[in-house]
């Protein structure tokens, strides 16, 4: 997997900056109930997504919390005072603590299925009812655009998709949520170059094929050998499922009239 705090300095320009960050944030927040109030960006990397999520709603106050120490530098000097260092699958917070719970690209990244579960279940506990938690799914899915590329790539050995909607939706029922839509957003700017996607080989992207790795160098052979080396391919797609924590009903008075 890659080191995050040292993919922080280039994280956003390799992944499509601004214009990315606008339709994350904007397809975010169409899942989100006009009336939050108090809402977490789980893993929230740079804050590139956290400040626009933030600046879209002026009533809405919004915390970033991250793990890597190098991120959550970057993302405190676009919130200061608004950014946590922690792991999503043992927040610093208080149960219901929030109207809205986000964590985009972030269920891919773990090392188990106990870890995403755990993570959703992390943001479950800080939801008030009534409020929704947003998360991408399937994102290895959502680079495979049927592209000369993704041709070349298809034959590597597979890895586990930990984010798998049906996955996600189990541990979130699991925890007391009910599903509550659906929205897709174009990751702008990332759509793969031959040229790129032999540096992303060697760089540890795909982490079924180690760096240095001679079945590593056969795929950045075959991938040399494409047209076109620096003339990037259509843009992934990205899915966002919502949960909304239900209001628990109030209970009857047991007192006599």
């Amino acid at each position: 997997m890659l080191d995050y705090d040292k993919e922080a300095e280039r994280y956003d320009a390799l992944r499509g900056g601004e214009p990315r960050a606008a339709a994350a944030a904007d397809a975010v927040l169409s899942l989100v109930p006009p009336a939050a109030r108090r809402m977490l960006d789980a893993a929230c990397g740079t804050g590139i997504v956290t400040r626009r999520l933030s600046a879209a709603r002026p009533g809405l106050a919004v915390t970033g919390a991250d793990l890597a120490q190098t991120m959550t530098r970057h993302a405190a000097a676009r919130l200061p005072g608004a950014v946590v260092r922690a792991d999503t699958r043992r927040l610093p917070f208080a149960r219901a603590a929030f109207d809205a719970v986000a964590s985009v690209w972030l269920l891919h990244l773990l090392d188990t299925a106990e870890d995403v579960r755990a993570a959703v279940a992390e943001c479950a506990r800080v939801l008030a009812p009534g409020g929704v938690y947003v998360t991408t799914v399937d994102k290895a899915a959502a680079h495979n655009v049927g592209s000369d590329i993704d041709a070349v790539l298809a034959s590597r050995p597979p890895s586990e998709a930990r984010d798998a909607a049906g996955l996600v939706e189990k541990y979130a029922v699991e925890h007391g949520l009910v599903p509550a839509g659906e929205a897709r957003f174009t990751g702008l700017g990332q759509g793969r170059s031959p040229r790129r996607t032999i540096a992303d080989l060697r760089r540890g992207w795909f982490v079924t094929l180690p760096p240095g790795a001679p079945v590593t160098e056969r795929y950045a052979a075959r991938l040399a050998g494409l047209p076109d080396q620096d003339l990037p391919r259509p843009d992934p797609r990205f899915t966002l499922r919502a949960f909304r924590k239900p209001v628990q009903p109030r209970q009857p008075s047991l007192r006599p009239a």
